[in-house]
């Protein structure tokens, strides 16, 4: 079934409920965005040539038309891009053609970099959404909604690769109905006029919660700033009932830790899901005491979206109040309709207690990688999703995370992978080596700090490669610190030793 189909029984359910409010002010109706985005819909078909299956990308900030464009894509059969409005031009354009994207939808604050990367794509064509272009889009004939089967391809999200370049992890209309279905049995059920808050990008975990409000009727609440801005978030809740929204933990610490908010300005909060890096305990706590019990957490990743484990609300007030406090390094059990086990080195089912790789198993794990046979067989196995990552299980089936065997640092709720950072940095001339680590920060989880062996009679400097970076990489993923080693640890086998690096950044910090 075309998930799709969600807004359309919302049109015909909650026609005259306001669908997405802009800041304070009342956007569009059910009626109003059913009714655009089949126009649109047909417009990708007939004035585009789109075909069903094609790829149309996102590149945007945080806006209405996002919903619109999501939406009329997957109504005329296609299949979504989103991308990180922060990403460098060369990962634009990367994606882009990796995807043989058709379209791609952006704004004005992003139109001349992706003119750039999109000129130098096979074929994509672009769509400004603040042009008048894109105003007669509007008007026209709506579109049928195309019939899709359940497995076929709905999203396409690109994950950020260890090995340099970033893969496509295939979702499918069955993957987003399941992480709808889980949002709404685990999290929270919404009521029509229940509100979602897009602080967090719509581009990554904030997106897919779109599904479920739109699903009950409930109101995308966009940001005028298309980001996470904590006065502006207070004004919105002094006129918004029953908000909700998905946060990085240090977006919740700063909500929690602004001076001049008062208890009576979170009265209209109603859920936070939190996920993406560890929340310090101490956070939790300060949390629980400044916002109530309204804190949900999530585990999940772009091969299961959102959907691996929950700790709910209940679980968070148990833990807060001193009855399982333990539980709060935990991750929760698994979503309804998932399956988990841990796998030891040899394939072997671990015991209780025991650590090793996370294995999921149920409709919302990934079809694949696009166009990766090897990447696919290499992490779904037997129907398996190996996430890569290292956990345990208590004796009631709380999964504890305890390691990430793909070195992911997660800096603000954004996934940073060192060898990406690595390899733009040894493009350097003055760089011969290079390892990068990340650091425990109390603001944004983790830091990236480089380690760099400089090319033997060169002088290199903070300044330096920090401009080199900024030409280079998107500005979230660069390093932060840089440290210089004439040679950096290594084992027996000539293999970087990150652990050593990470105790040289420990003993030189507090000597």
């Amino acid at each position: 079934m075309n998930i799709a189909e969600i807004l359309r029984r919302a049109d015909a359910a909650y026609t005259d409920q306001p669908a997405i409010v802009l800041g304070t002010q009342p956007y569009l109706t059910y009626r109003q965005l059913y009714r655009r985005v089949a126009v649109l819909a047909h417009h990708l078909r007939e004035q585009f040539s789109l075909q069903p299956g094609d790829r149309v990308a996102l590149v945007m900030e945080n806006r209405p038309e996002y919903v619109e464009a999501m939406f009329a894509a997957w109504h005329a059969g296609l299949v979504v891009v989103p991308m990180n409005a922060k990403l460098h031009p060369s990962e634009f354009h990367y994606i882009l053609q990796n995807s043989d994207a058709a379209l791609c939808f952006t704004s004005n604050k992003l139109h001349q970099q992706l003119l750039d990367s999109a000129g130098t794509a096979k074929r994509t064509q672009l769509i400004n959404v603040d042009s008048k272009q894109y105003l007669s889009l509007s008007e026209g004939e709506p579109l049928a909604l195309e019939p899709k089967d359940s497995d076929d391809l709905a999203w396409l999200f690109y994950t950020s690769g260890t090995t340099g370049r970033p893969k496509g992890a295939m979702q499918s209309h069955r993957n987003l109905h399941a992480m709808l279905n889980g949002f709404l049995s685990q999290i929270k059920s919404v009521a029509c006029g229940d509100a979602v808050y897009h602080g967090a990008p719509m581009s990554h975990g904030g997106g897919y919660y779109i599904l479920p409000f739109i699903a009950k009727g409930g109101i995308q609440l966009i940001p005028p700033s298309g980001g996470f801005d904590v006065p502006e978030l207070l004004s919105m809740l002094r006129e918004q009932r029953s908000v909700s929204f998905f946060a990085a933990p240090t977006m919740v610490k700063r909500l929690v830790e602004y001076p001049d908010a008062q208890p009576a300005d979170f009265e209209n909060l109603d859920t936070i899901i939190y996920g993406g890096a560890p929340m310090y305990q101490t956070d939790l706590q300060r949390a629980h005491q400044v916002l109530g019990n309204k804190l949900v957490q999530i585990y999940g990743q772009g091969e299961c979206p959102m959907n691996i484990t929950v700790l709910d609300r209940y679980q968070h007030a148990e833990s807060l109040n001193g009855l399982q406090l333990q539980r709060l390094a935990s991750v929760g059990l698994p979503h309804f309709g998932i399956e988990l086990k841990i796998v030891t080195a040899d394939n072997a089912v671990a015991d209780t207690g025991i650590a090793g790789e996370i294995c999921v198993h149920g409709d919302a794990v990934m079809l694949g990688y696009w166009h990766n046979d090897q990447a696919t067989s290499e992490t779904l196995r037997d129907g398996w999703l190996y996430t890569g990552d290292i956990g345990y299980l208590d004796e009631q089936g709380f999964l504890y995370l305890t390691d990430r065997s793909k070195d992911v640092i997660i800096s603000g709720g954004s996934n940073i992978y060192p060898r990406e950072v690595e390899e733009v940095l040894l493009q350097h001339p003055d760089v011969r080596e290079v390892s990068v680590i990340g650091i425990p920060d109390a603001e944004w989880g983790e830091l990236v700090v480089a380690y760099v062996s400089p090319t033997p009679g060169t002088e290199l400097n903070n300044d330096r490669l920090e401009q080199y970076c900024l030409e280079k990489m998107a500005r979230f993923k660069r390093p932060k610190l840089y440290r210089f080693l004439d040679k950096l640890p290594k084992n027996s086998t000539g293999k970087i030793l990150k652990t050593a690096l990470r105790q040289h950044f420990d003993c030189t910090n507090k000597s």
